[in-house]
């Protein structure tokens, strides 16, 4: 969700009465602190921030999310202990995503509040397991809350989580595609023509599994050649780098960082430090032949545009209909 769950998007979920995540991968710190800011003026209902916890100022944003009163870290990869710690003291609460049991068995052993389950229909950074398959296995395996994510856009999905055990749902391309959120309306046509098997899970983007939207640009980057991939690559990279103000030695640290231990290529390295850029075309330039798109599987499910509002009212009225429907039948 970078350069789409911002100051708008975030603020327009939580007034609707939904909790809005801001996604702070793509901002700086500053920029960070004046979208928690531009929030608080915009509703005083609750919100939180997710950050990577790799990065190397998420000390910093921790306590930036302290000092503003932040109600929720979310984690789009794991914390560790200390992290977690940190958020503890400071009076905010920790949510880790996770793809595996284990991984909540961890988080939660080492004090998270919550976990966030995405099965592999979602969008963006995913695994194999599908929700289906993997949410009643956390919620077997922890004691805390468990929000389900991958594969919901509606009332029934809503009912079907907390059958599984579920405290909640969290939807990324459900609320990409709003009114109130900020991508260019012809990307969103990009992804309500979609199909449910119009995406594809790629690793050339930044050496992990991702989720896109599948496109000319995805196509091409999946059939490169390791020659053809760096020549692209370091294309990329240059672009970035101007865009950024990053030195090349700086890059490629930032390369070298995403990596997250894996023994990648240096064609993947750069386009893993430059996957910002890629979405930056896409969210923010209204480019899409040019970025990547990340989307879950149920883009081929959706085909309005509603309000947050009138999407979270007619989740709720659903969920209450499907409820009653379920009660008569017992």
């Amino acid at each position: 969700m970078g350069y789409v769950a911002g100051a708008r998007l975030v603020a327009a979920t939580s007034a609707a009465g939904g909790f809005g995540i801001v996604a702070s991968a793509t901002m700086t710190l500053d920029q960070l602190r004046d979208t928690v800011r531009e929030i608080r003026a915009r509703t005083d209902a609750p919100f939180g921030v997710n950050i990577r916890a790799d990065a190397p100022d998420a000390p910093a944003r921790i306590d930036l999310l302290i000092s503003e009163k932040v109600r929720l870290a979310s984690f789009a990869l794991a914390p560790d202990r200390d992290l977690i710690r940190r958020c503890a003291d400071g009076g905010v609460l920790t949510m880790p995503s996770v793809g595996a049991r284990r991984h909540a068995e961890k988080v939660a052993d080492w004090g998270a509040d919550a976990v966030l389950v995405q099965g592999g229909e979602g969008g963006g950074h995913t695994g194999p397991v599908p929700t289906t398959l993997l949410l009643p296995q956390v919620v077997d395996a922890v004691a805390v809350p468990v929000v389900a994510a991958g594969g919901f856009f509606d009332g029934r999905g809503l009912v079907a989580a907390l059958a599984y055990g579920a405290a909640g749902i969290a939807m990324g391309t459900r609320f990409l595609l709003t009114s109130d959120s900020p991508v260019a309306p012809e990307v969103k046509q990009h992804y309500l023509a979609a199909t449910v098997t119009g995406t594809v899970v790629t690793t050339r983007i930044d050496g992990v599994p991702h989720r896109v939207l599948r496109t000319p640009f995805v196509d091409t980057l999946e059939r490169s050649g390791p020659v053809a991939q760096l020549i692209r690559s370091v294309q990329h990279a240059a672009g970035f780098r101007r865009e950024a103000a990053l030195s090349w030695p700086a890059l490629l640290r930032a390369g070298r960082a995403a990596r997250h231990g894996r023994d990648l290529p240096w064609a993947q390295t750069l386009m893993a430090a430059n996957t910002p850029a890629l979405l930056r075309k896409s969210m923010v330039d209204g480019n899409p032949s040019a970025g990547v798109m990340s989307a879950g599987q149920v883009a081929g499910l959706i085909d309005d545009l509603p309000s947050c509002a009138e999407l979270i009212d007619r989740i709720m009225k659903e969920a209450d209909d499907r409820l009653t429907a379920l009660t008569a039948v017992r």
